[in-house]
């Protein structure tokens, strides 16, 4: 069965509220203030669309790639965004309240001022992101995550986590090369 594509359409506005649209091909689409509240997306290819101010509450985006995507003031309350990814993805003052981040790889993405409230972010990747000014946050949610690798975050955020939970502040993908190389058998 042949995916759906709608690769670089324009449904700026679009009123999708609780589609179904698995695996479908968002590629550089313009979303721009959509309702997809309840939209199914899961596995859905949403690489660089632009989704400023859509609303996304409570949708499923699992296993998604949103990677360079534009979710600036997106509401992504309540939204499934495990295993999501949002490599280079902007952020910036979206809401992601009471939403589930397992596994989402926010590597380098600009969260400056997003709001994460009650947000569950159990083994989320932040390697390189920016946290600065963010709401909601607090030291036992980022103590969960996988890494905040050169992640920007405020000092009354920094100093307690670096302190009580270093590693997280370590570059793991260094650290496993040098493991491998060190242990490697001739």
């Amino acid at each position: 069965m042949e995916r759906a594509n709608f690769k670089w359409a324009n449904l700026k506005k679009a009123n999708i509220e609780g589609a179904n649209l698995e695996e479908i091909d968002l590629r550089g689409a313009n979303l721009a203030g959509a309702n997809l509240t309840g939209a199914c997306l899961v596995k859905a290819n949403l690489e660089g669309a632009n989704l400023i101010k859509a609303n996304l509450i409570g949708a499923n985006l699992a296993w998604t790639n949103l990677k360079g995507a534009n979710l600036r003031e997106a509401n992504l309350e309540k939204a499934d965004l495990d295993w999501a990814i949002l490599i280079r993805a902007n952020l910036v003052e979206s809401q992601l309240r009471e939403a589930d981040l397992i596994g989402t790889n926010f590597e380098g993405a600009n969260l400056f001022k997003a709001t994460f409230i009650k947000a569950n972010l159990g083994e989320a990747n932040f390697r390189g992101a920016n946290l600065e000014g963010a709401y909601g946050l607090s030291i036992d949610q980022l103590s969960k995550v996988k890494t905040l690798y050169n992640a920007k975050l405020d000092e009354e955020l920094l100093i307690p986590l670096k302190e009580k939970y270093p590693a997280l502040f370590e570059d793991q993908i260094s650290n496993l090369l040098r493991f491998q190389l060190s242990h490697k058998l001739y």
